[in-house]
């Protein structure tokens, strides 16, 4: 055993890791994904296996950007890589450089992922999508200026509103960083003054040249554009993320021309219905007031106003002197009221009584004399008579005495 050479433990690794990057060239590994964890830095850590064997796998993250779909368990795949061996721990795992999932292409599988979820986020409901527009004031073009799309919409719409005001935004639809364009775009034509719909798209192509449209960050820009977006990409059969965020989906750039202009034969038309609808209307409505104010001009009002004056005038004369009668009688009836009140306090009054022979006497205070014992010799007292009154001096008292 002494014989044998004695090395380390990385020596050992190391000649592994020789051995086994150079021995085994770039490979594509049909397999199943399992306890997929994306890590916070961006890379995708995973494991590839089939029934007997497993290997753990890496995405670096670079490679997982430019990945269309998201990996996930269960999912079978071709991945396309290397070998190698982390020396620090002594392992080996596979580093994917390309990814594509078998039994659907890779776009398509991109494609209902970030649909499912968008739909579940509900950037797809009805509730949230705005009318257009019945009239634009201004139409803004997301869109390649030099494409054929935006030659057909421009034409579309000034054939059908030649006062269509159109602003093109200039944006590249296909390729690398498109769908940033796209998206910044989005998020400020609301600067632009008086823009109050916008058209984003392009004509027909692969769903490689599309592609761009079903991008997550063009979807999100379409949902939060502070503006009405119709979405008008490929052909009435192309469906992308886009057409399904927008407020309306045209199933081509012609369509979508349509959509947000109206027809000025259309409009013409309809003016003049309006106008016949209006006419008529107001002809009925004149003929009704024509017949009202001939009915009030032939009250007896205004064919005959003296009769009504002298009618009003004879009626006054019947209350003035049915007035008159009624005070004259209520002054007789007060009248024969005070003489009856006047004969009860005459009965009552101490003169009568004194007109039938008897008198009141009074001290010179004016207190009556009810008593002899309120009497002194030489007072002077007064004796009040019906016809007039005595004055007399007491020169004698004298008391009668009651007998029981």
């Amino acid at each position: 055993m002494s014989d044998l050479p004695i090395i380390s433990v990385t020596e050992l690794v190391t000649a592994f890791k020789e051995v086994v990057e150079t021995a085994l060239p770039p490979c594509c590994v049909e397999g199943e994904i399992s306890n997929c964890r994306p890590s916070p830095t961006g890379h995708i850590y995973l494991t590839l296996k089939d029934e007997n064997s497993e290997i753990s796998a890496v995405i670096w993250r670079t490679t997982a950007q430019r990945l269309k779909f998201q990996p996930k368990d269960g999912m079978q795949v071709l991945a396309t890589g290397s070998l190698q061996v982390y020396v620090a721990r002594g392992s080996c795992q596979f580093i994917i450089n390309r990814l594509m999932p078998q039994g659907i292409g890779e776009l398509e599988l991109a494609f209902r992922q970030l649909r499912d979820k968008l739909a579940q986020q509900g950037l797809f409901e009805a509730e949230r999508k705005r009318p257009l527009p019945r009239i634009p004031k201004r139409i803004a073009l997301i869109t390649s200026p030099s494409g054929a799309a935006v030659r057909d919409m421009i034409q579309v719409m000034t054939r059908r509103w030649p006062a269509s005001r159109i602003v093109i935004v200039p944006v590249r639809v296909q390729g690398p960083g498109a769908a940033q364009e796209i998206a910044t775009a989005l998020r400020n034509v609301h600067k632009i003054p008086e823009v109050d719909v916008v058209i984003t798209g392009r004509g027909g192509g692969s769903l490689e040249d599309l592609w761009c449209f079903n991008e997550e960050i063009v979807a999100r820009a379409i949902a939060a554009c502070k503006i009405p977006v119709v979405s008008a990409v490929g052909h009435e059969t192309d469906v992308s993320i886009s057409d399904l965020v927008a407020d309306r989906r045209a199933l081509t750039p012609s369509e979508a021309a349509e959509l947000v202009v109206p027809s000025i034969q259309d409009v013409t038309a309809g003016l003049r219905q309006a106008s016949v609808r209006m006419r008529q209307i107001l002809t009925g409505r004149i003929d009704r007031l024509k017949l009202r104010l001939e009915s009030i001009a032939s009250r007896a009002v205004f064919v005959r106003p003296l009769t009504i004056v002298d009618e009003r005038r004879q009626r006054c004369d019947e209350l003035s002197e049915k007035a008159v009668r009624g005070i004259r009688l209520a002054i007789e009836r007060r009248g024969q009221e005070i003489a009856s009140i006047a004969a009860s306090l005459q009965a009552l009054s101490p003169l009568s009584v004194l007109a039938r022979g008897y008198s009141l006497t009074s001290q010179s205070s004016g207190a009556l004399i009810r008593s002899v014992r309120q009497a002194v010799p030489g007072q002077i007292l007064q004796t009040r008579l019906s016809d007039g009154q005595i004055t007399s001096v007491v020169q004698a008292i004298q008391l009668e005495e009651s007998g029981e």
